[in-house]
């Protein structure tokens, strides 16, 4: 998989994201924008890092359990994939990089690819449903503009009708390889017993874990990953002192997080670019933050997320021989993996 493969949806999402900074900095004071930056105590970015890479530390150990009734993977081949997938979110629109997380722990530890992308969507309902979740407790403290609840509203009907579209594909695989027969007649048969193939695997990975204890220890991952979110932004608005200068309440981080997911949960703009900052920009003005000062934020606290990962990411794909800009994966043999 690589960047060139998928140009069309590069350039869509470009210009989503520009659309959206042109949004952000249209009625920016610059010279605000300046002196926000100015005032930062970075010792409270440096504290976010490492609480970024333990939210994805976390989120790599509740995979686990999710591909536990699969093939018991270990923490550190999960991390890796995950982090590769997030680094490719960060240059590719539209989650492509959560197709790359499945190949890459397919290739590279001997797990069907489908079966692993169909973990990847548990784990993403499993997100918008503790999305939710917040927003209602959100929704007590602070009345959310219309927009969001209709958002929220629409996250809600279309997540569970996945959910339930999952349970039915799962119990009824008879009757949807049926219809497929008939939808795959016009297509080769080479390309129709390989999309057979993939849909059956796909459908292998839904399974319920493995012990009812796991998802309890699954839905206290859940909100420890959540909860380093939110401390994330408050560390930033520290950084920025807000918290005195505006006298932001202690939800302040919690309805941001809400506003800002969903702009990450719709598929979007190469990184969020545009589309993060200008959520965090409406988010901080409905407490009383300029739109220059908020700008700052957008920019500081979009950088510290997703450069380390980048970073950190290419490394990673690097070591397990994954080409991000060529034309093709090297074909270089597994590093490690399940015993």
């Amino acid at each position: 998989m690589t960047l060139g493969s998928n140009r069309s949806r590069l350039i869509i999402g470009c210009l989503i994201g520009l659309v959206f900074l042109y949004l952000a900095g249209r009625k920016v004071d610059f010279s605000l924008m300046w002196e926000a930056f100015t005032k930062v105590n970075y010792w409270f970015v440096l504290l976010a890092i490492p609480v970024i890479f333990l939210s994805h530390f976390l989120r790599a150990l509740r995979w686990r359990f999710l591909m536990d009734p699969i093939k018991r993977l270990d923490v550190a081949s999960l991390f890796s994939a995950l982090l590769i997938g997030y680094m490719a979110n960060i240059l590719m629109p539209a989650h492509l990089g959560e197709v790359l997380r499945a190949y890459v722990l397919g290739k590279k530890r001997g797990v069907s690819a489908s079966s692993t992308f169909a973990t990847i969507v548990i784990e993403r309902i499993i997100d918008v449903f503790a999305l939710l979740l917040l927003m209602v407790f959100a929704i007590l403290l602070y009345p959310f503009p219309d927009w969001v609840n209709k958002a929220g509203y629409a996250m809600l009907v279309g997540t569970v009708g996945l959910f339930l579209f999952l349970i039915l594909l799962k119990k009824h695989f008879a009757f949807f390889e049926r219809f497929l027969s008939v939808l795959f007649r016009p297509l080769p048969k080479g390309l129709q017993e390989k999309l057979r193939r993939g849909i059956r695997s796909f459908v292998v990975g839904i399974v319920p874990l493995r012990r009812g204890w796991d998802y309890f220890v699954v839905a206290v991952l859940s909100v420890v990953i959540w909860a380093c979110y939110g401390f994330i932004l408050h560390l930033i608005l520290y950084a920025f002192d807000f918290v005195s200068v505006y006298h932001l309440p202690w939800s302040t981080s919690l309805i941001m997080l809400v506003i800002t997911t969903i702009g990450i949960v719709i598929p979007s703009s190469p990184g969020y670019v545009g589309t993060y900052h200008w959520l965090c920009q409406i988010s901080l003005a409905m407490f009383g933050v300029p739109a220059g000062p908020a700008l700052s934020f957008a920019i500081l606290t979009h950088g510290v997320n997703f450069l380390p990962v980048l970073i950190v990411g290419l490394i990673l794909a690097y070591y397990e021989g994954v080409e991000i800009f060529g034309e093709q994966e090297k074909s270089s043999s597994a590093k490690g993996g399940p015993e």
